[in-house]
């Protein structure tokens, strides 16, 4: 899943996003205020990673004009900010999750999984389809009680589907979702992808929808 991280500081903005590429993350970065509202309106993400103190707008700011934008993703605030003041603010400005600096990355994870799994209606981190369970926390996954080994693509793909059951995802949005810039973006390795997961996780997991996409019903056959 993609998500936009807004933080000034370049170098610890870039240890971030590689923390998070490693887990199941594809991840944008923004400088500024201005860049980020811009991305955050005209681009699509699965959550939003905002720093407080922000060049050209600051992240009361940006959130401020997100909602009123009627944007809904999910926003972690992440800041050195920790009066109660600060936190009041950015809570009434719309966000959804505040961490203070210093921080683990552990604990970035857990609170983003459980914004983004909250935000797809699930309540739980494992969800049940048939005989597959998928742990949206961990990204593990099971198959008949056994664990199915996926690679890290394999893994973001189905978590984006999972995330939007009984949805058609199209292929352009789940490409745009699930490959870094740096990656080849090609339609014919994703049908390659889908098919590996029908035959590690059973054909009927994964529904094509003509002209629409891919799908994971609630319900598998």
């Amino acid at each position: 899943m993609r998500l936009l991280l807004v933080e000034d500081d370049r170098p610890l903005a870039a240890e971030i996003a590689a923390r998070l590429l490693a887990t199941r993350y594809v991840v944008e970065v923004s400088h500024d205020g201005e860049d980020a509202l811009h991305l955050a309106t005209t681009g699509s993400y699965a959550a939003l990673v905002l720093d407080l103190g922000l060049p050209k707008l600051d992240g009361v700011g940006v959130l401020t004009r997100l909602r009123a934008a009627g944007a809904g993703l999910p926003v972690l605030v992440l800041t050195a900010r920790d009066r109660l003041a600060d936190k009041a603010s950015a809570f009434r400005a719309g966000a959804d999750d505040y961490l203070v600096k210093p921080f683990t990355m552990e604990e970035l994870i857990l609170r983003l999984d459980a914004l983004i799994r909250r935000a797809g209606g699930h309540a739980s981190p494992q969800v049940v389809l048939g005989d597959v369970t998928v742990d949206t926390t961990t990204g593990a996954v099971e198959r008949n009680g056994l664990a199915v080994r996926l690679t890290a693509l394999e893994t973001r793909i189905l978590g984006y589907l999972v995330h939007h059951l009984d949805r058609p995802v199209s292929r352009s949005e789940l490409t745009e979702h699930v490959y870094d810039h740096d990656s080849d973006r090609d339609f014919n390795s994703l049908e390659v992808i889908i098919s590996r997961l029908r035959r590690k996780l059973g054909t009927e997991l994964i529904e094509t929808v003509r002209g629409a996409g891919y799908r994971i019903p609630k319900h598998p056959a």
